[in-house]
């Protein structure tokens, strides 16, 4: 089998403990979505102003805290890789397009590299030493 389909998607949820303020959850999800750490660090703490949801809040944080795994340190190769994975996951159909659109130029440029080498200018150049 080809390589390719041994690897598995690594964007998933994990705890973020290189950019923690406790016990990393916020910095994961901000991670995840693909959000601002300070952001999603605000709405938690907004939303535990509310009597109502700050049970909800401790109590999922507490949860997320020892359900969620750690994320390992060499998980991406780079930043562009990360964002790959993260548009597979959340919107596959504008990566696989924009993929797509990839392929199309780099067809075309292939195209237009096989016209020249196959054209008569590129024979005389080449027996004239031109290069």
């Amino acid at each position: 089998m080809n390589d390719f389909y041994k690897h598995k998607n690594p964007h998933r949820l994990y705890r973020d403990k290189e950019n923690a303020m406790l016990a990393g959850v916020c910095a994961g999800i901000a991670e995840y979505f693909g959000l601002s750490r300070k952001g999603v660090r605000l709405v938690t703490f907004l939303f535990m102003l509310f009597p109502p949801f700050f049970m909800f809040i401790v109590i999922s944080y507490v949860i997320l805290t020892l359900v969620l795994p750690v994320k390992p340190t060499d998980l991406f190769v780079d930043k562009e890789h990360a964002e790959f994975w993260r548009g597979v996951s959340n919107a596959p159909s504008d990566v696989f397009g924009a993929l797509r659109h990839r392929f199309r130029e780099l067809n075309h440029r292939l195209e237009k590299m096989e016209a020249f080498v196959t054209s008569k200018e590129f024979e005389i150049d080449r027996e004239l030493g031109r290069k």
